[in-house]
């Protein structure tokens, strides 16, 4: 059938033009139309019957009857001259297949251009791009200003300006801007999409996945540089111009490859290996009865209660670790009925740890709260302002260890105060931890390693890198804490080799999956990634300072509050200003709570001040210290209960020498 001359007026649209003036409209729509991919436009060319979408930018379309045309297709003459044959060329809508007889390529009806003075078969014609080539394979594409040209000939081996690898294939190419080149593979690539359709259902989020153009580095840097949710790689600063899918309302970004892997299954897996997803299980629980899990409940929970707990009765090892304990005062065990009693000296001071009412009660031998019945606790006369206290399932620690991973030279023996320590704290050899808790230690050494680093077992699980075993590892140069982002330091940590992964012990065995304070209302939840709709910037309730998401914190899905991991436990000394990147590059290597395993509140006295002095942890409200007025923040003080006096530890010393 010959192609005819519309007969209405056909009006030029823009795609691109309409396109914003779309965004600014649903602007002001209802948010919940995120949660689907939209429709990208598209219509059938009534000439072609080819389809009609965005990237031709330009089509035409009837102004009184529904009928819309290629740009090129509308403007392509119904006759015209060619120097390629001496008769004129009318144009046809063809109902059956043919073969162009210039480029011999097999077209599926269509249109093409006949030659009503030559006797052709009528399987055969002249293809439209071989007439109009150039026009043709023009596409207006929104991640470049100028009209991009594709290459038709032998596919060809060329950078993608797009993912930032070589392929082998046909490009689009700028003819304006030099190197400027993008493989067909990437071109097309949806605008949205949900990544669990594409990775098989391993990595999953709510919301579409809109393609960037650029992830430019002032971005990158005021979202705190996050990485690939897939591959847990970074983006590279210096290729911005990179394509990426992102979910801005989630902080979730993926490389472009990444988001399409599933296609290659053997990159895929290594992939995997490396980003998390619902990877491949490489143990069997039946190997691993007493597997450790972790990290712990609660706050309650520590490694000593773990392996005590449900150990009979009295044994020798209490018997034992009760001489061991050798404290100044009287013990009672205090039990669900002494609670109530009123014969005990200490009735009135019985009062479980409860964050949630600031009461603080810990365990002077693994310096974890105690929140139950039974545990021991100090006789002494309130005037006396003794808090000795011990779990009940403390008084069975074993009083020597071999083999400890952290000095596996010399057996290490329990004590229940460390020498050579200011006011027996000591730095745990295993976590780095300063701890005035009990301690197995090697004197002549000098080794300290706290009750809970002693009995830490050579595997465990972490649920921040789930189905991989992590064994006790000396970690490598420049590696980095899964959970606090921090270096590790060539120092032991739990590592999976196969997936380059290390966590800190302290960061293990410190951080439990829900923790209370006064805050909030709510148990807070530990979080590995960026919440999910999270409406607002993230900062801590501590401190007020501002939260890196992509880092292990806090966070309460009901009020949508989040806390420093670091920030938690201080909620107690109402400090001000917690949150020091300083203190933890410096001190503890890892962003868990520094004073975690420092029992505080004894009280001590010296012959040069004449009052009272509680050890405590420093904060912004106490300013400098009185002798040589370096800043107490951050460090273990002596604070006056009557006066404004405080000192530091070297001050201490200095002072008792004096």
């Amino acid at each position: 059938m010959r192609v005819l001359e519309h007969v209405h007026p056909l009006k030029l649209i823009d795609l691109q033009q309409v396109k914003n003036e779309d965004v600014e409209e649903s602007e002001e729509e209802d948010e919940e139309k995120d949660l689907v991919p939209q429709d990208e436009f598209s219509c059938i060319c009534k000439r072609c019957d080819e389809v009609i979408n965005e990237y031709y930018r330009y089509y035409y379309k009837c102004t009184k009857c529904d009928i819309s045309l290629h740009k090129f297709c509308a403007e392509v003459p119904t006759t015209i001259k060619h120097t390629s044959h001496p008769h004129p060329l009318t144009l046809y809508k063809r109902s059956e297949d043919w073969i162009c007889l210039y480029c011999q390529r097999l077209h599926i009806k269509g249109v093409s251009y006949l030659c009503s003075a030559c006797y052709w078969d009528n399987h055969k014609g002249i293809d439209v791009n071989c007439v109009v080539e150039v026009d043709k394979r023009r596409i207006y594409h929104p991640s470049h200003p100028h009209p991009l040209v594709s290459l038709i000939t032998s596919p060809i081996l060329c950078l993608c300006q797009a993912c930032g690898k070589t392929h082998k294939g046909i490009f689009f190419l700028c003819t304006t801007c030099p190197n400027f080149t993008i493989h067909t593979d990437c071109i097309f690539l949806p605008k949205s999409l949900l990544i669990q359709q594409t990775t098989n259902g391993i990595f999953r989020h709510t919301h579409p996945l809109t393609l960037s153009y650029s992830f430019p580095e002032a971005e990158q840097r005021a979202k705190y540089k996050p990485k690939c949710r897939v591959c847990n790689g970074r983006f590279d600063p210096d290729r911005e111009n990179l394509w990426i899918y992102k979910c801005e309302k989630c902080i979730y970004y993926v490389h472009l490859d990444c988001a399409t892997s599933a296609s290659t299954s053997e990159s895929f897996m290594l992939i995997l290996f490396i980003g998390g997803g619902q990877s491949i299980k490489n143990f069997k629980d039946v190997d691993y009865p007493n597997l450790l899990r972790l990290p712990f409940p609660d706050q309650t929970y520590s490694l000593p209660k773990h392996l005590f707990f449900k150990a009979p009765g009295p044994t020798a090892y209490a018997e034992v670790s009760l001489q061991i304990i050798n404290h100044e005062h009287e013990l009672i065990l205090v039990d669900t009925e002494s609670i109530g009693s009123t014969s005990l000296k200490i009735n009135e001071s019985i009062m479980c740890h409860n964050p949630m009412k600031k009461i603080e009660l810990l365990c002077n031998a693994c310096v974890r709260p105690i929140t139950e019945a039974p545990f021991y606790k100090c006789n002494a006369s309130e005037d006396e302002r003794c808090n000795f206290a011990l779990h009940e399932w403390c008084t069975r620690l074993p009083t020597k260890l071999d083999n400890h991973p952290g000095h596996p030279q010399h057996t290490l023996f329990l004590m229940s105060n460390a020498p050579h320590g200011f006011f027996n704290i000591y730095r745990c050899k295993f976590c780095y931890l300063p701890c005035n808790g009990y301690a197995y230690g090697c004197v002549r050494c000098r080794v300290y390693i706290d009750v809970n680093c002693g009995f830490m077992p050579k595997k465990i699980t972490h649920e921040s890198h789930p189905n991989h075993l992590l064994s006790i590892v000396e970690a490598g140069y420049n590696k980095e804490c899964l959970v606090c982002s921090n270096l590790v330091h060539h120092r032991l940590s739990f590592g999976c080799r196969t997936c380059n992964v290390y966590i800190h012990p302290a960061c293990a065995l410190l951080l439990p999956r829900t923790i209370r304070h006064p805050y909030d209302k709510h148990p807070m939840h530990l979080s590995y990634l960026p919440i999910e709709n999270h409406k607002s910037e993230y900062f801590c309730e501590i401190c007020e300072e501002e939260l890196n998401p992509h880092k292990c914190f806090y966070h309460c899905d009901m009020c949508s509050q989040s806390v420093h991991i670091e920030c938690a436990p201080s909620i107690l000394q109402s400090e001000t200003e917690t949150h020091s990147e300083y203190q933890y590059k410096y001190e503890s290597k890892s962003k868990v709570y520094s004073f975690s395993n420092v029992k505080f509140g004894s009280i001590h006295k010296t012959a040069n001040h004449p009052h009272p002095l509680l050890l405590a942890p420093g904060i912004a409200d106490d300013g400098r210290c009185s002798l040589c007025y370096t800043g107490l923040q951050h460090k273990i003080i002596l604070r006056c209960l009557e006066c404004p006096f405080a000192i530091d530890e070297c001050c201490f010393k200095r002072l008792n020498k004096s």
